[in-house]
């Protein structure tokens, strides 16, 4: 034990203290991999490489699906139950599309990474109005069987299940999302992506679009429909540059297969219960906000590529991030984890029979210092050594 470690709190992991290790994990939730090397090696005093911190991404990602797959084997052996009562949870899932890389990278194209919100309701704020109670995100690349067994395990990690009477379930009609764990979830058509469907199906009629979306915000749903199928057998032409009516029908379509959710759910025949005291029903649609702060900022743009498990394992840390889970995360497991970081410090092995007795001119004092020097000879950790260049 080190006195000056345990003073400012910086517990050794392998090469890398804790400390480090939560400022390495919090930086590459920002930035790319490269930026994370030169801020921690300009900043800390300990110099890393971009592939030390991709090493760290990729273990500590390892270790929460890890953690994850556990908890759905504890829910399969029903020994997964949370002390939290709620009568009521909303769900909102969408999903973000990520460019993947690899020498075939152009006829692998993209992948889609699932996420899920889970919240309890809208509180009641002063300063912005109403803020979500009880948000939890999660985010992965797994398939859509996978990602709900680990999204329904985290809830019955938190949540006594069997208290709660009503999910409410917000997405954009995808086949993996209308597809939940619980087969009685309220299912609600994404807002958002109702109004972005009328207005890129029918940009071409700008009377048609206004009264098609007329009709939807006045909740007349089997009007609606039958509007569009009448406005797609009028548009019918045989020219093919004519698409108006292919893609109205496409539109009828993608409407009338999601029709249960048309309504929103606080205007069904449901007798919600009443919440606590603070708290209120709104309307859903926070999940496309959630895709961008969590996900799509750090994940997309500037021409981004991921492999799959590259992407999984951000995507960890990330949701954890939103959580604020990310620095237990890193304590809990950083023990466990080998930090394999290259140092700039350069070790050059030389033979015995190679080393010759003296290099260069020699140390005229070899003879006269055989002793230890405290300091200098003694083990350094990363903090003597930031401290040392400072006060040099």
């Amino acid at each position: 034990m080190y006195l000056l470690d345990e003073a400012v709190k910086m517990d050794k992991i392998g090469l890398l203290s804790t400390n480090l290790a939560e400022k390495i994990a919090s930086c590459v939730t920002e930035n790319p991999y490269r930026v994370t090397a030169d801020i921690i090696s300009s900043t800390s005093g300990q110099t890393i490489s971009h592939g030390g911190a991709w090493k760290l991404v990729q273990k500590l990602g390892e270790r929460v699906s890890a953690e994850e797959e556990l908890q759905v084997k504890q829910m399969s052996a029903d020994e997964l139950s949370g002390s939290r009562e709620v009568k009521v949870l909303f769900e909102e899932m969408d999903g973000v599309w990520l460019r993947l890389q690899g020498k075939d990278h152009k006829s692998i194209g993209k992948q889609e990474m699932k996420v899920a919100t889970i919240y309890e309701g809208w509180e009641k704020n002063d300063r912005s109005g109403s803020s979500l109670c009880g948000k939890r995100v999660i985010a992965g690349m797994e398939k859509s069987k996978e990602f709900h067994e680990k999204r329904e395990a985290q809830i019955r990690s938190i949540y006594n299940a069997d208290e709660i009477e009503y999910r409410i379930l917000n997405g954009d009609g995808g086949c993996w999302i209308k597809d939940p764990y619980e087969p009685d979830t309220v299912f609600q058509l994404d807002r958002f992506h109702i109004r972005r469907e009328i207005k890129r199906k029918l940009n071409c009629d700008k009377e048609a679009r206004k009264e098609t979306e007329r009709l939807f915000e006045t909740e007349k749903m089997d009007e609606m429909l039958e509007y569009i199928w009448i406005y797609a057998d009028s548009v019918e032409a045989d020219d093919e540059k004519d698409t108006r009516s292919k893609k109205a029908r496409e539109l009828y379509g993608y409407l009338y297969n999601n029709r249960e959710g048309l309504v929103p759910y606080w205007k069904r025949n449901i007798k919600l219960p009443e919440l606590p005291e603070g708290m209120r029903y709104g309307n859903m649609g926070v999940q496309e906000n959630q895709n961008c702060t969590v996900i799509t900022i750090r994940m997309k743009g500037n021409r981004k590529r991921w492999s799959v498990n590259g992407a999984n394992n951000m995507a960890k840390l990330l949701y954890r991030k939103e959580n604020k889970e990310l620095v237990q995360t890193v304590n809990r497991y950083a023990e466990a984890l080998i930090f394999n970081i290259r140092m700039t410090e350069m070790v050059t092995t030389l033979s015995a029979a190679k080393a010759p007795e003296k290099d260069g001119k020699g140390n005229p004092y070899v003879n006269v210092i055989n002793m230890h020097i405290p300091l200098r000879d003694a083990v350094q950790t990363a903090s003597r050594r930031a401290f040392a260049k400072t006060l040099l």
